[in-house]
């Protein structure tokens, strides 16, 4: 069994360490954190969020597409037209991802009963443990980054965040 197969092996003791991201990956110049304002907060959020998942994709041997996938899936399987929504692309632009995945044993496609032109994908057992071990790297490290608050600003952000997403997801607002 490979290190991204081992929840709590080697890869997850080293997830914790060397994670903050270089200013490089923020994607916005440095700003005095007193003077942003909260769209540039959130660009450079953003890029710290994303040189994490990407750090610890690559230590996954998964590219951050791949990762993003085997996450999507935990929650069951899916058809071909949910994914290319949830991924934002057509379904043809999943056949290589999905081909790439199939190869490497991390999930499958089967014909969905009923429905001979419907396909849907799921985790292998390979793709599960991957994908477990890989979620909880990235839960623990961007849990990381919120230590520095206090209990009551940690509510107060996970809440905030929970609203906008709420929105975003009900279509009201412009995400």
């Amino acid at each position: 069994m490979s290190e991204t197969e081992t929840p709590g092996g080697p890869v997850r003791a080293r997830a914790a360490r060397d994670l903050r991201p270089a200013a490089p990956l923020l994607h916005a110049v440095d700003l005095d954190a007193d003077r942003m304002d909260a769209a540039a907060g959130l660009l450079q959020l953003t890029g710290v969020v994303q040189g994490i998942y990407a750090s610890l994709s690559e230590r996954h041997d998964l590219t951050p597409v791949q990762a993003r996938l085997l996450c999507v899936l935990l929650g069951g399987p899916k058809g071909m037209a949910e994914l290319a929504q949830c991924f934002g692309v057509e379904k043809a632009a999943l056949t290589g991802l999905m081909d790439r995945a199939e190869k490497r044993g991390l999930a499958e496609r089967s014909r969905v009963p009923g429905d001979r032109r419907a396909v849907q994908v799921t985790l292998t057992d390979a793709g599960h443990r991957a994908a477990t071990a890989f979620h909880a790297d990235v839960s623990d490290a961007l849990n990381q980054l919120l230590e520095p608050l206090g209990a009551p600003d940690r509510e107060h952000f996970r809440a905030t965040m929970a609203g906008i997403i709420d929105t975003c997801r009900s279509g009201h607002g412009a995400c």
